[in-house]
């Protein structure tokens, strides 16, 4: 285990955390939580009772992950992601008792401040946009472009979505401003290929 000498993280007695595993400064590491070698961990995260983390899972600065949750092989966390309780994540798309598939990971990734909704399954091999978030219960099958507020079986993208996590209004034009943070964004492409980029303030 590599603890920052900065500023030691927390790690409740109960959790399991193999040599080898990292974990970054200021970090909380809570009830029956087991790391394996290799697991890392960035600055300032907290994982919530339960949570599991494997050999080559990676999680970002400032993540927040709550109770239930396992990151698997292949499973990266960019910085300010949120992954509700009981979240799912997935690394082999067709897996068998009795058949080893672990060349076949996948791998899955989930961009800066992108959130994950309770109960959510987010099938492997499959790219979480940035600050995109994923509504509680949904499946995700597919890419999730940056913003995109994504709901329903399987998971499909119902409105966009402000940095700061309010939905954006529906327009007629191309400019949205959130009503929230006055954040001005805009939309590109029709369609399935429509994307929203987020405008810089001048």
């Amino acid at each position: 285990m590599n603890v920052s000498k900065r500023k030691k993280a927390y790690i409740h007695a109960s959790a399991v955390v193999d040599k080898g595993a990292h974990i970054g400064q200021d970090s909380s590491v809570w009830h029956f939580c087991h790391l394996m070698p290799g697991a890392r961990i960035g600055i300032g995260c907290s994982l919530g009772q339960n949570v599991f983390m494997a050999k080559t899972a990676i999680m970002g600065d400032r993540c927040k992950i709550q109770n239930n949750v396992s990151l698997y092989d292949g499973v990266i966390l960019h910085d300010d992601v949120f992954v509700g309780p009981s979240a799912v994540f997935t690394n082999v798309i067709n897996p068998r008792a009795n058949i080893v598939r672990k060349e076949e990971y996948r791998k899955t990734e989930v961009e800066h401040g992108a959130t994950i909704g309770a109960n959510c399954t987010i099938v492997c091999g499959n790219r979480i946009g940035a600050h995109a978030l994923i509504a509680a219960g949904a499946v995700v099958t597919h890419d999730v472009p940056p913003f995109a507020l994504m709901a329903g079986v399987p998971a499909r993208r119902i409105a966009w979505v402000c940095v700061c996590g309010v939905t954006l209004p529906k327009t007629e034009t191309s400019k949205i401003s959130c009503t929230g943070c006055t954040a001005a964004y805009r939309l590109v492409g029709r369609g399935d290929q429509q994307t929203l980029l987020a405008v810089e303030k001048t």
